[in-house]
């Protein structure tokens, strides 16, 4: 059974299948088509919603949009989910959908529902903490929302200009009880996890790892946005789940005097803010980690799980000299990250284990981080090279050198000869040669559709590069990673990066 308010509207849905996705439940079984499906695989947005869960006192209901087609059905539990029917009021459009029409952002129009619920979410966020519309916020906001006829221009500005609409709230939004209602599907149920068929919710780790014992062999799933893609574009059945999203442990985040431990459900939206200060590299990275859709569900434990070779956290992990807690009904055990990574999709996660949470350093004062990626598209686009490069300057010399790369091997992984090749050396071009020149022995990219191996290969050298002439006109960077670069540099740096 999913208990979920949809468009003000209590649903309870009872013979859902494990792998339905909210685009499927959505349209096939509650009939609500303004929702569609482009791409089935949350690059395009043309599904998104926007999903309502309770704050922490349970008085307000705060959205998060999502792809539709790759969210499963299940997880709409205890939420409120706002599609583009339930914006408008009878005849009274909603300011995202009055400022489209105005500024005649609609085209083709097959789109429009997801921009629409992109706008609608940012048009709630802005309410709830007023600030400027900047340009970043506009790009984070829509990055994941392509329009196929390319009427970027009016869509920007019906969302530069729906704030000066008149407010007109949707018909659900004057119900003042309908934040407690929803927070109510949440109370604590005693007994067995939630449960539907084969789709387990545990809410505790005890639970999680009796789960584990019990069915070993049954897939976990947080965000889903990588998970989902075997159904939706393999055609997989997702029969045996359990939703890790509930595990309270997994969910938060522990400060410590040596660093930090990122619960593994804690999702990249709320990773944001804490890598502000202390990694400034990282959070600027997640700025360019698929979209603000992808970014609300997607967890950092599950983009280390899936070992894939091209994910955008692993090198960065590796960078830091992160560690990784494995959990399971046998106990827990810590390992370094470069130890988790086997082969290609391959760990040293057993059958029955689960990643507990990932830990993060606290840097030293004196460290510096850069980290570059490269894609051939900005914004919602995946790796061909990312690199992340970790050093100390002492005494004019490089100290600790780390450097970690994705796509350039069939898992994330640093280039030890090339880190030889710096360590205890001036940064000049002498060292920074042989260090490219250790990286190409050493490491063997591979060729798919985003890029050929030797492209990889002269690409990874470049970014070496980069870091050289950005040392060397820097000298010791303050700034720990910025990607501004100095105006003075900015051509020869781009020349080698892009």
């Amino acid at each position: 059974m999913i208990d979920f308010y949809l468009n003000g509207k209590r649903q309870r849905c009872s013979d859902v299948t494990a792998d339905t996705s909210i685009l499927e439940l959505l349209r096939t079984h509650l009939g609500q088509t303004g929702t569609k499906e482009g791409c089935a695989s949350g690059d395009c947005g043309a599904c998104t919603v926007a999903i309502g869960e309770p704050d922490a006192g349970g008085g307000e209901l705060l959205y998060h949009s999502a792809n539709a087609c790759i969210t499963p059905a299940h997880q709409l539990d205890g939420c409120h989910l706002v599609t583009v029917e339930g914006l408008a009021s009878g005849e009274r459009l909603h300011p995202a959908q009055a400022a489209m029409v105005d500024c005649h952002g609609s085209q083709c129009g097959f789109c429009t529902p997801g921009i629409v619920m992109s706008l609608f979410t940012l048009y709630e966020e802005q309410r709830r903490t007023p600030a400027p519309l900047t340009q970043e916020r506009l790009e984070a906001a829509l990055g994941g929302n392509l329009c196929r006829c390319t009427g970027y221009r009016p869509i920007r500005d019906a969302a530069l200009c729906m704030n000066d609409y008149p407010a007109a709230d949707p018909a659900w939004a004057e119900d003042p009880g309908l934040a407690g209602s929803v927070a109510w599907l949440r109370r604590p149920r005693s007994g067995e996890p939630a449960a539907q068929g084969h789709y387990v919710a545990p809410q505790d780790l005890a639970a999680l790892r009796a789960l584990k014992a019990k069915r070993p062999a049954a897939r976990l799933v947080a965000g889903g946005t990588d998970l989902w893609l075997e159904t939706t574009q393999q055609l997989k059945s997702l029969d045996d789940l359990i939703d890790v999203r509930q595990v309270a442990e997994l969910n938060a985040i522990e400060e410590v005097e040596a660093g930090w431990w990122i619960g593994a459900a804690v999702t990249l939206a709320r990773l944001m803010p804490l890598l502000a200060e202390p990694y400034p590299a990282f959070e600027h990275l997640m700025h360019r980690f698929a979209s603000s859709q992808i970014r609300h569900r997607a967890t950092l434990g599950g983009n280390v799980a899936n070992a894939s070779p091209i994910g955008d956290t692993p090198p960065v992990l590796l960078a830091i000299d992160a560690r990784v807690r494995l959990d399971g009904p046998r106990g827990e055990r810590e390992l370094p990250l470069g130890d988790f990574f086997l082969d290609y999709k391959r760990t040293a996660l057993a059958e029955d284990e689960f990643i507990a949470a990932i830990f993060l350093p606290r840097p030293d004062s004196a460290a510096h981080l850069k980290v570059w990626k490269l894609s051939k598209r900005r914004e919602d686009d995946i790796s061909a090279v990312l690199g992340a490069f970790a050093w100390r300057l002492e005494d004019g010399v490089m100290r600790d050198v780390h450097l970690a790369f994705g796509g350039m091997a069939a898992i994330p992984r640093r280039a030890p000869a090339a880190e030889a090749a710096l360590e205890g050396r001036a940064p000049d071009a002498e060292a920074f040669a042989a260090a490219r020149k250790a990286l190409a022995e050493e490491l063997t990219p591979m060729t798919d559709v985003r890029g050929s191996g030797d492209y990889r290969r002269v690409a990874a050298g470049n970014l070496l590069e980069r870091l050289r002439l950005m040392i060397a006109a820097d000298g010791d960077p303050a700034d720990n990673n910025s990607d501004k670069s100095d105006s003075a540099t900015k051509v020869t740096l781009d020349a080698y990066a892009h």
